[in-house]
């Protein structure tokens, strides 16, 4: 792992889910930027001091070279850090599993895909809510037709978590997300708004070709975006619109999904996200439940629990990291992973929303 030493949030997060299945063990880090935390990290996982390394350049030949060597790196750091340990680790043959977004800039985000194309290595890209048992059911539906021509797509992301100035009193979460140096030039757009874009495309199947976009930054002095309002063009006429704040009050993790076609209509929110509903035009609403009575495979491909009991967050990150234990171990193709083509998606929809937003919501294609 890089990043996600003491006081770091995703770092855990990630470690938990990998665990989860059985198939990742933490063997080696380098966890932090200053030297003594990394150390201090280190020991408290677990990880021996010889395999915790003071930067992820000295990690990377290192483990490398060495017969044990990691099968592949979890990358946890802020947003301007993904590109370098990224290339630095595909450079040494070694698999990476990124947290989204991909990085910082457009022109970092091309020098991750040179990467890619010239290792032998793998590129994950940790968008979790893909791993949820029904975004993959949804998928297959879809799929099959089941809603037929999908017409209008509606996804938001809303919370309200940076309503007050949490950057000016200490936050590490806020501090590193408001900074542009950080976080690159989103702010909402690029910490959820990415997700939100993730999964309307993972789930429809379909690509944005273009976006008109008005951002806004209602916390006084803050330098990236805390709420906007996207509208998108998707593959074969489709229209979609995206909402991403996060000083919506009263709004936690309102990640919410809705899908219509000219046969039938999906609406799921990940708050409690083992129900989603499935309307057939001219018919009842339908209630699916992850795991639940009539789906045969699907959902119940990817779900670990008997109907009923809840499973959300961890269990998506787990999914993504129990595929990618299967593709990096050559028994999986990583059909339905993340990957390079979802990163570069969504540098373009950060920098997009930017330069719409700048000219008055003016169109910006693909």
């Amino acid at each position: 792992m890089v990043g996600g030493g003491q006081g770091a949030f995703i770092g855990g997060v990630h470690r938990y889910a990998s665990r989860l299945d059985g198939r990742w063990e933490l063997v080696a880090g380098a966890l932090s930027s200053n030297a003594q935390r990394a150390a201090d990290s280190a020991a408290e996982l677990g990880i021996a001091p010889d395999r915790s390394y003071a930067n992820f350049n000295a990690m990377a030949v290192a483990e490398a070279a060495r017969a044990d060597g990691i099968d592949a790196v979890s990358i946890v750091t802020p947003n301007h850090m993904h590109a370098a340990p990224t290339i630095a680790f595909l450079n040494a043959g070694i698999s990476v599993i990124c947290d989204k977004p991909l990085c910082a800039s457009l022109d970092e985000a091309a020098e991750i895909a040179t990467a890619i194309k010239a290792s032998r290595a793998h590129f994950i890209l940790t968008h979790n809510y893909t791993g949820y048992p029904l975004m993959r059911q949804a998928r297959q539906m879809i799929a099959r037709g089941d809603l037929g021509k999908i017409r209008v797509v509606q996804a938001e992301y809303a919370q309200d978590w940076l309503s007050g100035a949490l950057e000016t009193e200490g936050n590490k979460q806020a501090v590193w997300r408001t900074d542009p140096a950080k976080s690159g030039g989103g702010g909402a757009i690029g910490d959820i708004g990415t997700h939100a874009l993730n999964l309307l495309t993972f789930v429809t199947g379909l690509d944005a070709t273009a976006l008109s976009a008005d951002l806004h930054s209602f916390g006084k002095g803050r330098q990236v975006d805390d709420n906007a309002h996207i509208m998108l063009r998707l593959d074969g006429g489709a229209k979609a619109m995206l909402w991403a704040s996060q000083v919506a009050v009263g709004n936690e993790n309102g990640l919410r999904l809705r899908i219509y076609g000219d046969k039938g209509g999906f609406e799921w929110g990940q708050e409690n996200p083992n129900a989603m509903t499935f309307t057939p035009l001219g018919a009842p609403k339908q209630i699916i439940t992850r795991g639940g009575a009539g789906l045969g495979g699907g959902a119940g491909d990817w779900t670990r629990i008997p109907p009923g009991h809840p499973e959300g967050y961890l269990e998506g990150f787990a999914t993504i990291y129990n595929d990618a234990a299967d593709l990096i171990g050559g028994k999986g193709d990583g059909a339905l992973l993340p990957g390079i083509d979802a990163g570069l998606q969504g540098m373009w929809f950060i920098d997009a929303c930017i330069r719409s937003s700048r000219d008055g919501g003016a169109w910006v294609s693909r």
